[in-house]
């Protein structure tokens, strides 16, 4: 596998960012299920980075992100970070 290609050049990485999204809440699963629908053809690689490091959260605070009951701190406060929760909060 070429090591540069991108996220949407290469349908296994975008198979796996979606099984890496599945979640042991269902609200959480929910609105990825609804973000992927609606941004996997755009999402830029800035994008899904900022999305896997969503995904290293644990269900609940992933949660309180998505539901604005917090608000990304510390290494997660980047402008890609910021972009991709907000389109995840939106759907």
């Amino acid at each position: 596998m070429n090591a540069t290609a991108s996220h949407q050049s290469d349908p296994l990485r975008r198979a796996r960012l979606r099984w890496r999204a599945r979640r042991g809440l269902l609200e959480n699963d929910l609105i990825f299920e609804r973000f992927f629908s609606r941004y996997e053809q755009s999402l830029s690689d800035d994008d899904v980075g900022a999305l896997t490091r969503l995904l290293e959260l644990s269900d609940n605070d992933l949660m309180d992100l998505l539901l604005a009951r917090k608000e990304p701190e510390g290494d997660l406060s980047v402008p890609a970070v910021v972009r991709v929760l907000g389109l995840l909060r939106v759907v």
